[in-house]
């Protein structure tokens, strides 16, 4: 009993769902920088990677931000602030995670070890953006945007134009959701001198910014098919992600706050799943 309440005290502290954000595209980079199913250990150390440099991102914010969640009314209850997690226990996570994300790196390929270091950087470091600048939107955008460039220099070894447009398109994606998230924050970021989009230019001009991020989302990703050969299927995918942004974006008004979290994790999480999917299918039909 004592230590399923820890497991699921763990999962929420480091949002395990939220896997389905960067997963998918690590794994549209693999697919589609050979256009083949990698060898099962191929797959196994990609996915090793992109879970365990999650989680070692994901729990440091936690620790990171403990004294801000603490003030905040919507973290308060985070694991780490009631207790159910301890201090310790996050950063034995967060060490085991580090060094399996490097092991998983070094295995993969020289260069994805290289580039494992400029990785652990970004995900160290992103946290402390929104202290001094309103762009801490776009630098979550970076960390996840090293998905499908991560999942395509883990096959070829080699950069790819195609990787960096499908990259683009997940920094927008992210920014441009993040946006959304941070509306709930408005007011205690500004009492708290935090900063964010919402922040400096207000719920209306950023719901706009937002909206403007998504469409710079889907050209690219249309720049991507075009570029890769892509089938119908692809682009039906491609519509059907456009139709859930159109959702997304339609869910959350300036007075309709509380739809934040569906528009957050239900839609956000289906875009990547079913762009994998419908991918896939393109590639093997």
């Amino acid at each position: 009993m004592e230590f399923r309440k820890k497991l699921r005290a763990f999962i929420e502290l480091i949002k395990f769902e939220h896997t389905v954000f960067a997963l998918p595209f690590a794994y549209l980079g693999m697919l589609l920088s050979a256009k083949t199913v990698p060898a099962f250990g191929k797959f196994f150390w990609i996915t090793a990677a992109m879970v365990s440099a999650r989680t070692a991102g994901m729990t440091l914010n936690r620790l990171v931000d403990i004294e801000i969640d603490q003030k905040n009314p919507r973290t308060k209850n985070r694991p780490l602030i009631t207790g159910e997690f301890s201090l310790a226990g996050a950063w034995g996570v967060t060490g085991v995670s580090l060094v399996l994300f490097f092991l998983s790196a070094w295995i993969l390929n020289p260069l994805c070890f290289k580039l494992s270091f400029i990785a652990i950087f970004f995900l160290c470091t992103y946290h402390y953006v929104k202290r001094f600048s309103f762009l801490c939107h776009f630098t979550l955008g970076l960390v996840l945007a090293m998905a499908p460039m991560g999942g395509w220099l883990a096959v070829t070894g080699n950069f790819s134009w195609p990787a960096v447009l499908l990259s683009l398109a997940v920094l927008f994606w992210v920014s441009g959701f993040d946006i959304i998230y941070s509306l709930q924050d408005v007011d205690f970021d500004r009492t708290h001198d935090l900063h964010s989009i919402p922040v400096r230019f207000g719920r209306g001009q950023a719901l706009k910014i937002s909206s403007y991020c998504h469409l710079i989302t889907l050209i690219f990703l249309i720049l991507f098919g075009f570029l890769s050969s892509l089938g119908f299927l692809y682009w039906i995918g491609v519509l059907v992600a456009a139709i859930l942004l159109k959702i997304e974006h339609s869910l959350v008004s300036e007075g309709e706050l509380d739809r934040i979290n569906t528009a957050f994790f239900m839609i956000n999480g289906w875009i990547g799943v079913l762009l994998l999917i419908f991918t896939f299918l393109d590639i093997f039909r």
